[in-house]
């Protein structure tokens, strides 16, 4: 039973690194950054299928398959990285879909935003000024992956499959 469990999340996880890198072929540029989307709604469906350690080793693997393929940044890892613990976290302890969403938002907007800021500094070495610079484009990003995911998920919940997707874990 552990076996088939284990080989559900690995099967689940990638095939939404998998979403995650393909669809950062969406991406809107933002000082040095690649803000993509997708990566944000990959996040939530993450949270609420896998749980906020599983998604947080799917937002690593995308970012760094993104990195490796050119479609990133370095920057990717702790925005993505943040929003997927975050959001995680939010759906283990609330099960709650918005405030999941929120907790995503938050958590790459915000905090990701933030730690974005030293990672173009002293990494990427760009001449960024303030420290609150990628907050607004990481939010806007996120508030797009964000929205996409709820939609999805609301009709995913709504009409049945989401419940027969949980309950098939092995």
């Amino acid at each position: 039973m552990k076996h088939n469990q284990t080989v559900y999340k690995i099967s689940l996880a990638g095939l939404l690194t998998a979403l995650a890198v393909v669809g950062s072929f969406i991406s809107i540029p933002v000082g040095g950054s690649k803000c993509a989307p997708v990566q944000h709604m990959v996040n939530i469906f993450g949270a609420v299928l896998l749980g906020p350690f599983w998604n947080v080793g799917i937002a690593f693997t995308a970012s760094l398959l993104r990195n490796l393929l050119g479609l990133g940044s370095l920057m990717a890892f702790p925005g993505s990285m943040i929003g997927a613990l975050c959001c995680g976290l939010a759906y283990r302890f609330f099960h709650n879909l918005l405030l999941t969403c929120g907790a995503e938002a938050l958590g790459t907007g915000l905090l990701g935003g933030l730690a974005a800021y030293p990672v173009a500094k002293l990494l990427m070495n760009l001449n960024v000024t303030g420290t609150f610079v990628y907050v607004i484009p990481f939010f806007i990003s996120t508030a797009v992956g964000s929205v996409l995911a709820f939609i999805l998920l609301a009709i995913l919940q709504k009409g049945g499959v989401l419940s027969r997707i949980t309950a098939a874990k092995p």
